[in-house]
């Protein structure tokens, strides 16, 4: 694998990892958005600023 390619995997982790920790800041599962981050990329993020928070229950 050459360093372009990796470079473009590790920034599909890193922005994987911020838009986990930017869906749990709104009320919603990280560990669910990571994983759409991992298929989704940049339009999980478009998704996740669009999306209101999610409603707490109590």
């Amino acid at each position: 694998m050459d360093f372009e390619n990796r470079n473009f995997f590790v920034g599909w982790g890193t922005l994987s990892l911020i838009n986990a920790g930017l869906a749990q800041s709104k009320g919603r599962s990280g560990l669910a958005w990571w994983l759409v981050s991992l298929l989704l990329g940049p339009f999980a993020t478009l998704l996740i600023v669009i999306l209101p928070r999610a409603a707490r229950l109590e």
